[in-house]
C-alpha cells in the first residue's frame, strides 16, 4: 500500500490521495490510512468505513471526492511517477483553457515479477495521441485494448451524475466501473505514456484462474448488472455501441470458460442460464455477442466442443498475460 501512495504523492498538492480502510482487520491499511493523513495534511485523506468490499471503497471515494478527476490505485500497483506528472500537467491546462474532457486515457504495465516480466498496452492505434476526440474518432480496439480501469481516469462529476454504485461484498466490480459511465462519455483524451503499473501474479489475488472459478458467482453477477444497466441498442453512436458489445463479449466469454473448467453439471446449468438471462434481456444484443464469442459460439456441445473454448481461452491468457 506505501508503495501505491508514495507513487501518487508526486502529484504533490496537485493530488488528493482517499487511502480507503474499507474495516480492514487482517492488514495494518487503517494505521497507514492515518499516519499519511497526518504527514501529509490537506494531501492525503484517510477514510474508514464498514467492509463493504472493492465495491464499496471505490463508492466511498466517489462519494468523497473533491477533485475535479478520479483515480482508482489499488493497494498493489502504482503509479509511473513521470507519467503521472505529464497527466497532472494536462489536467491543468484544460482548467486553464476551460476544455472539459469527460475521460482521461493512457497505458497501463502488467507487472509479474514471479516471472521477471513486464506487458504495457497502449491505445496509440485505435486512439487519436495528444488531442480530444470523440467516439466517431475511434478505430477498432483489438483484444488486449479493452478501457479497463487500470487505463481510465473520470470527471469526477460525471461519475456521479450518471449514478454509479457498485454493489458491495462483490469481487471484479471493476468492470461495472469503466462499462456503465461510458455511454455519459462524449469526449476524451488519450496519453501514450504508462501511467498504471498493474501487479499481477499473487496465488490469492482476484484476478487468480483458480480464485476466479471458485468467485464465479459474483463474475456472474457483475455480467448480469452489466446486462442490466444498459440498453446497448439504444445508443445512437455505432462505434460505441460496437464496443459496449465487443466488451460485454469478453465478460461473457470469460464466465462462460470458467464455469466449462469448473466442469460440473451445475456450472454447466449456470452457464446456460447466463446466456438466457441476456437472450431474455435483448436477443438482438444477445446474437451479436454470441457471434464473436471466443473460438465461435459459445454453445459448442459435448466435451469437443467445451476443450475448444478453453483451448481458445488459454491461448489469448498466453498472449496477454492477463492472469
Amino acid at each position: 500500500m506505501l508503495n501505491a501512495i508514495n507513487s501518487a504523492l508526486v502529484g504533490g498538492d496537485d493530488v488528493e490521495i482517499l487511502v480507503i480502510d474499507d474495516g480492514s482487520t487482517k492488514d495494518n491499511t487503517a494505521k497507514i490510512a492515518d499516519e499519511c493523513e497526518a504527514k501529509y495534511p490537506g494531501i492525503v485523506k484517510a477514510i474508514h468505513q464498514e467492509n463493504g468490499g472493492h465495491g464499496e471503497a471505490v463508492n466511498a471515494g466517489i462519494r468523497n471526492a473533491t477533485g475535479l478527476y478520479y483515480k482508482v490505485l489499488d493497494s498493489d500497483d502504482w503509479l509511473d511517477k513521470d507519467a503521472l506528472i505529464k497527466v497532472i500537467d494536462k489536467i491543468k491546462e484544460f482548467v486553464q483553457e476551460g476544455i472539459k474532457v469527460d475521460m482521461i486515457l493512457a497505458n497501463y504495465v502488467y507487472e509479474k515479477p514471479s516471472e521477471h516480466k513486464h506487458k504495457a498496452i497502449d491505445y496509440a492505434d485505435a486512439f487519436p495521441v495528444d488531442k480530444v476526440f470523440r467516439w466517431s474518432d475511434t478505430k477498432k480496439l483489438k483484444i488486449s485494448q479493452n478501457i479497463l480501469m487500470h487505463s481510465v481516469i473520470y470527471r469526477t462529476k460525471l461519475l456521479r451524475d450518471c449514478g454509479l454504485e457498485l454493489p458491495k461484498h462483490t469481487f471484479y466490480v471493476d468492470n461495472i466501473f469503466v462499462y456503465v459511465p461510458l455511454p455519459h462519455v462524449k469526449t476524451m483524451y488519450y496519453m501514450n505514456e504508462n501511467l498504471y503499473r498493474y501487479y499481477i501474479g499473487r496465488e490469492d489475488q482476484s484476478v487468480n484462474e483458480k480464485v476466479m472459478i471458485s468467485r464465479i458467482d459474483q463474475q456472474i453477477r457483475v455480467n448480469k448488472i452489466m446486462i442490466d444497466e444498459i440498453r446497448i441498442m439504444r445508443i445512437h453512436d455505432k462505434k460505441l455501441r460496437d464496443y459496449m458489445i465487443k466488451y460485454l463479449t469478453m465478460m461473457m466469454t470469460v464466465s462462460s470458460v470458467f464455469l466449462i473448467k469448473e466442469g460440473s453439471r451445475e456450472s454447466i446449468d449456470k452457464k446456460k442460464e447466463l446466456w438466457h438471462y441476456l437472450k431474455e434481456k435483448d436477443k438482438v444484443v444477445a446474437r451479436k455477442v454470441n457471434m464473436q464469442a471466443l473460438s465461435g459460439p459459445m454453445h459448442l456441445r459435448g466435451k469437443a466442443g467445451r476443450k475448444l473454448i478453453v483451448w481458445g481461452y488459454s491461448i489469448a491468457r498466453k498472449i496477454y498475460g492477463f492472469n
